[in-house]
C-alpha cells in the first residue's frame, strides 16, 4: 500500500521544529522547571480585562471567529493612524511570516537575513524552497548596511530585520531604520519585525508610512500584552500587499476568543504601562545577577537580557545545561559569536530569585574540568 506522494522539496526537508519548547524538555526530564525564563513570554501575565473577554468568548466557541477580524483590524488601524486596508491580522508573527513567504518566494529565490536571527523565518523560507543569504551581526547588532548590500548583490525578494533584535536584545534608532527603508533595492521587500517594540526606548520606530511598498511591519500581542498562547499578530503595509494575504491565509485561523481578548488588551493601557515598568525592573535585576557573578549583561530593548558568559559557545552551552539540571529554563543564541551568551527572559522576582540562587552553581559546574 502506497503512502502520500510528497513533493521533492518536502522530501528534502528535515522533520524538525525551530524551537524545542519547555514542555518537551520537561517531559524528557520527568519533572517541571522551577523557573520558566527561556521563551520570552510575558511572565507578568495578561490584562484581566483580556482574560475576562476571552472567558466570555469561550461560551461562544461553537462559532467561527470573524474571518475578517474586522473589529480588531479597525481598532489597530485607529491606534496606529492608518486605514483598515493597511492592516492584516494573523496567527502571530510566525503565521504572518509563513503567509508572506508563501506569497513571494519560489524555489531558488534569494532571501536575506542575519546569521543567527529569528529561526522561524528561515524555517518558512526553507519550506518554500527559497535560498537564504546571511550576513553576520556587527557588534551584537543586526547590520542594516550589510543586509541591504547583500540584497542588492543577490536580487533578494525579502530582507528580514528585527528591531529590537532577538536574540541579542540590541536595537537601532528610528533614523537608522528609516535610512535602511530608503535604501531597499528595487524589487525587494523589507520585513521589519517589531515584536519587542513596546519595550524599546522612545525613538526606536520610524513613523509609519502605510503606503510605502518597500516595507511591511509586523507586531504582536504575544510579548508586551502577555498573550503568546492566543497567537495574535498583525502586519501594516501597502493595501495591495495586505490584500494579497487573502490569497493564501487561513481565513478562519483567528479564534473568536483571541480576537476579543486582543481588543480588550488594547483598551487596558494601565495594565500595559504597569507591565512595561515591571519588565524594565526585571531587566535591571537580571543585569545585576550577571554582574554579581562577574559577567557582562548586554544592553536590551526587549523583555529579556543576554548575558555574556565570558568564553565561547561550548562554555555557554555547558552553563545552559547546568541551569536546566537545576530546573531553570533559559535559552541562548545559536550562532557565534552570539552563542557566548545565554538569554534570560524578564519575570517576577520569585522566578528571578531561583535563577539568582542557581546561577553561581551552574557557572561553577561549567568551569569544572571534564572527567
Amino acid at each position: 500500500m502506497s503512502g502520500p506522494r510528497y513533493t521533492e522539496l518536502a522530501e528534502s526537508l528535515p522533520a524538525t521544529v525551530p524551537f524545542v519548547g519547555p514542555e518537551t524538555q520537561e517531559r524528557a526530564r520527568g519533572r517541571p522547571f522551577r523557573a520558566r525564563l527561556g521563551a520570552n513570554e510575558n511572565l507578568f501575565g495578561t490584562s484581566p480585562r483580556a482574560v475576562e473577554a476571552m472567558r466570555r468568548a469561550a461560551a461562544e466557541v461553537w462559532m467561527y471567529g470573524d474571518a475578517q477580524s474586522h473589529d480588531l483590524r479597525q481598532a489597530l488601524a485607529a491606534r496606529m493612524g492608518v486605514d483598515m486596508q493597511n492592516v492584516m491580522v494573523g496567527g502571530g508573527i510566525d503565521g504572518l511570516l509563513g503567509s508572506l513567504v508563501r506569497l513571494t518566494v519560489e524555489p531558488g529565490d534569494a532571501v536575506v537575513t542575519s546569521d543567527g536571527a529569528y529561526p522561524t523565518f528561515n524555517y518558512h523560507v526553507n519550506g518554500f524552497g527559497g535560498v537564504l543569504h546571511k550576513v553576520p551581526y556587527r557588534d551584537d547588532h543586526e547590520d542594516p548596511d550589510a543586509l541591504i548590500a547583500k540584497a542588492a548583490e543577490t536580487g533578494a525578494k525579502l530582507i528580514y530585520l528585527s528591531n529590537p533584535d532577538n536574540p541579542m536584545g540590541s536595537w537601532h534608532d528610528a533614523a537608522r531604520i528609516q535610512a535602511m527603508i530608503e535604501a531597499v533595492p528595487e524589487g525587494s521587500l523589507l520585513i521589519l519585525d517589531e515584536a519587542y517594540l513596546e519595550f524599546a526606548p522612545a525613538g526606536t520606530a520610524p513613523t509609519i508610512d502605510p503606503d510605502d511598498p518597500r516595507v511591511i511591519r509586523m507586531r504582536t500581542f504575544s510579548k508586551a500584552y502577555g498573550m503568546a498562547g492566543a497567537r495574535v499578530g498583525y502586519a501594516v503595509a501597502h493595501p495591495a500587499l495586505i490584500g494579497s494575504f487573502n490569497k493564501v491565509r487561513d481565513h478562519f485561523g483567528m479564534s473568536r476568543a483571541s480576537q476579543e481578548g486582543s481588543l480588550a488588551a488594547l483598551d487596558d493601557g494601565a495594565w500595559l504601562d504597569a507591565t512595561l515598568a515591571r519588565v524594565s525592573a526585571a531587566r535591571e535585576r537580571i543585569a545585576g545577577i550577571a554582574r554579581d557573578n562577574g559577567l557582562v549583561p548586554l544592553p536590551s530593548a526587549a523583555n529579556f537580557v543576554s548575558i555574556d558568559c565570558g568564553r565561547d559557545g561550548e562554555f555557554a552551552r555547558a552553563v545552559l545545561a547546568a541551569l536546566v539540571e537545576r530546573d531553570v529554563f533559559v535559552r541562548m543564541p545559536f550562532v557565534p559569536p552570539g552563542d557566548r551568551c545565554i538569554r534570560v527572559s524578564a519575570g517576577p522576582e520569585e522566578a528571578l530569585q531561583v535563577f539568582a540562587d542557581e546561577f553561581p552553581g551552574a557557572l561553577q559546574a561549567a568551569r569544572a574540568p571534564a572527567g
